[in-house]
């Protein structure tokens, strides 16, 4: 079977938001083996969208149109489909009955324009949508597969799960399997090389990703179950664990932030921050992770010489020698987190993150980053390129892979 998306929206087209709902349907392809090899995106416009659906059913078997589907006049999926069917929308009584019960339960007054939400073309069928007002829809002809789904996010999600169950789990006949191999601290170049041979592979399939800071090598399979495509996988995942040893951090969805934390948990020790350029990113992405609580004791944002110097007894000589962005003021930041609030490890990140405060010996993007440990304090210099978001965030992951290279020496 193959498969094709066409998104509606002129607010996608403008940029103006992210179209995360084709990538969740592009999964939930994958999942069942269906191909997919082509995603339109379409303003709101109803010769756009019915252009789009007609091309998209010439070359697929099943064909998914996400948004477009409420009350307003911009809000063209039902025309469009009806106009390539050959039909007439017509208002069903079911679909009217409910929303007049929604909007009853709910204490809100009634629209004329709701109406819109109740139309359908006469040979579709709605899904349920259990979290809102607009149905999804399914029409079947010709052999072909049209399936209508709502776009604001909650709704999208609750009528793609009555869809997967109502019709995609029985059509298709095998599935995808994949799994994602993230490795860290190799370059992209680098990572390729070691992985040549193997990109020649047919069932499986490899494929590396370039993600800021990581790579990630993804093993797809295709099988009639799930197991089966899993034994072809494994074979190829061995060989990657061989090939990159401790750069391999996950072979799942985890980030890094969430294995080293767990690595934490699980080794029984504590860590504590003190952050300058990156201003608490670094002990956001830890604290994003539930149960962090368990090895993360806190961290000092100490972003002036005076909060270094008071708070995590940065020496006010070095500060003055060296400056605040200097491999002795990292080091203390680091072993001065550690020391005062009593942790296992402390990391220090001090730096230029721009695009401004660069002096002739330190460029945009100087950082000096520390981890201090039973073993001692490491320091490294880095020089990242990028925007200031882009240096802060290449610093916190800089710093997560030393002090996970730190907890896997440790006992």
């Amino acid at each position: 079977m193959i498969a094709e998306i066409v998104a509606t929206g002129t607010e996608i087209i403008l940029g103006e938001i992210a179209d995360t709902n084709s990538q969740t349907l592009g999964k939930l392809f994958a999942k069942y083996g269906i191909e997919h090899h082509r995603r339109t995106t379409v303003d709101d416009d109803l010769d756009a969208i019915v252009e789009a659906i007609r091309s998209a059913l010439e070359r697929a078997d099943l064909v998914v149109t996400i948004g477009g589907l409420g009350p307003t006049y911009d809000d063209l999926t039902i025309d469009a489909v009806s106009e390539v069917l050959g039909e007439v929308p017509i208002v069903d009584p079911v679909l009217m009955r409910r929303l007049h019960i929604r909007m009853a339960r709910m204490k809100r007054s009634w629209n004329p324009l709701l109406e819109r939400m109740a139309r359908r073309p006469a040979s579709s069928s709605p899904i349920a949508n259990p979290e809102g007002s607009a149905v999804g829809l399914i029409t079947e002809f010709n052999g072909k597969t049209v399936v209508n789904l709502p776009g604001p996010k909650n709704e999208f999600a609750a009528v793609l799960l009555n869809f997967e169950k109502r019709w995609l789990s029985k059509h298709s006949d095998g599935v995808l399997a994949t799994k994602t191999m993230r490795i860290v601290g190799i370059p992209e170049s680098v990572v390729e090389l070691k992985v040549k041979d193997l990109l020649d592979s047919k069932n499986p399939t490899i494929a590396p990703y370039v993600k800021l800071m990581e790579v990630h090598l993804r093993i797809a399979a295709r099988a009639k179950s799930e197991v089966e495509a899993m034994h072809l996988i494994e074979p190829m995942a061995e060989a990657i664990r061989e090939r990159f040893g401790k750069n391999l951090f996950s072979e799942s969805d985890e980030d890094l932030a969430e294995v080293v934390v767990k690595l934490l948990i699980t080794k029984n020790k504590t860590l504590a921050t003190a952050e300058s350029c990156t201003g608490g990113m670094l002990g956001q992405r830890i604290t994003s992770i539930p149960g962090s609580s368990e090895a993360y004791i806190g961290g000092y944002i100490t972003y002036t010489n005076e909060l270094k110097a008071r708070e995590v007894s940065v020496a006010r000589y070095d500060l003055a020698k060296y400056g605040a962005v200097s491999e002795p003021v990292a080091r203390q930041m680091a072993e001065g987190a550690a020391r005062v609030a009593q942790a296992d490890f402390g990391i220090g990140i001090t730096g230029i993150a721009g695009p401004g405060g660069a002096t002739k010996d330190k460029p945009v993007g100087r950082v000096y980053i520390a981890v201090s440990g039973p073993r001692g304090t490491e320091v490294r210099e880095e020089t990242f390129s990028g925007d200031r978001e882009t240096v802060r965030f290449r610093s916190t992951q800089v710093a997560l892979q030393m002090l996970r290279e730190e907890l896997l020496a440790t006992d």
